[in-house]
């Protein structure tokens, strides 16, 4: 069997890329390491069953052989990243998706598109089912991602329905785990990057708004028993404990052992409320639950980033 994963040099790609190497399958990671990095891959360069390809899928993708499955990972997708790459980010989801879903077509292939809880906006809906339609604002600035994922959906539910090309959607909650970026913007990475070099600990808004978080391998089992089911509409994949972002920070704290202040910015525009999946269906139809807990998730995810960060040559 043989995968082609985009964005396969990112977080949750490259963890994917492992995940499909010790099933005996032969990978494709195809990236253009703008958010990627080569260090995530770079222990699998040497594995026979690996290749990887730097490329931007927003342009033709052409991939000689036989392909077996697509997973189209590819697209900036923490807020500073798609805040900073907004037309690149739309690109990706555009035509970035038209065209992992044409070599799909094409290799008469499985396509599974990686989208988003964010497809939900800020809800008004909680726990957030796969049924809910979401609350985004098309012309906030966090749209760019929101709106990108949400045209992903729609196009890849076309070439189901008219192509009768054998698709999957995975929505995406909030995940965590080693080989995120130090500088990824998101409140694990800039909370456990803070508290490791003694800055403080910045929570935007009043900390109340809420997050759950799911550890990367639940994550990846998650996506591998969907891609293996027969269900072509939206899934979610997530933790479904709820926290706010101040427990959150605090419970970095405490791990950290720091006395770090926690200081309080302004909530960006468009800022979810809210974040918490309904995973119902996943279980209902995949069997699907997360099973590493937080403390347990937290813990090596902190050792991770002590590595890291001792790399940078920064006093932790």
């Amino acid at each position: 069997m043989r995968v082609v994963i985009t964005g396969g040099a990112g977080f949750l790609g490259s963890h994917l890329c492992d995940f499909f190497i010790e099933k005996g399958w032969d990978v494709l990671c195809v990236d253009n390491l703008v958010t990627g990095a080569e260090s995530n891959v770079a222990h699998l360069l040497s594995h026979s069953q690996f290749q990887f390809t730097k490329q931007d899928v927003s342009k033709y993708i052409e991939v000689p052989g036989p392909v077996d499955a697509v997973l189209h990972f590819a697209s900036p997708a923490s807020p500073p990243d798609y805040l900073k790459l907004p037309i690149q980010t739309m690109k990706v989801g555009a035509l970035g998706t038209h065209n992992s879903l044409g070599l799909a077509m094409a290799k008469k292939a499985k396509f599974l598109l990686a989208s988003t809880s964010e497809c939900y906006g800020d809800p008004e809906v909680s726990p957030q089912p796969e049924t809910y339609w979401g609350h985004v604002n098309p012309v906030g600035p966090r749209g760019v991602y929101d709106e990108a994922k949400r045209f992903a959906e729609a196009l890849t539910m076309a070439y189901h329905r008219y192509h009768g090309l054998d698709t999957r959607i995975v929505r995406i909650f909030n995940t965590y785990g080693p080989r995120m970026r130090l500088n990824d913007g998101r409140a694990l990475p800039n909370f456990l990057y803070q508290a490791l070099v003694g800055e403080p600990i910045t929570v935007y808004g009043d900390g109340k708004q809420t997050r759950s978080f799911c550890y990367v391998s639940d994550l990846i089992e998650g996506i591998y028993r969907l891609l293996e089911s027969n269900e072509h509409e939206p899934v979610n994949i997530g933790n479904p404990r709820e926290l706010t972002i101040l427990e959150f920070a605090e419970r970095v704290r405490s791990l950290v052992g720091t006395k770090a202040p926690i200081v309080l910015r302004p909530l960006p525009q468009d800022d979810p409320k809210r974040r918490c999946p309904d995973i119902a269906k996943a279980r209902r139809i995949l069997n699907w639950e997360p099973k590493v807990n937080l403390e347990e998730g937290l813990q090596i995810t902190y050792d991770f980033f002590k590595r890291q960060v001792a790399g940078t040559g920064r006093k932790t």
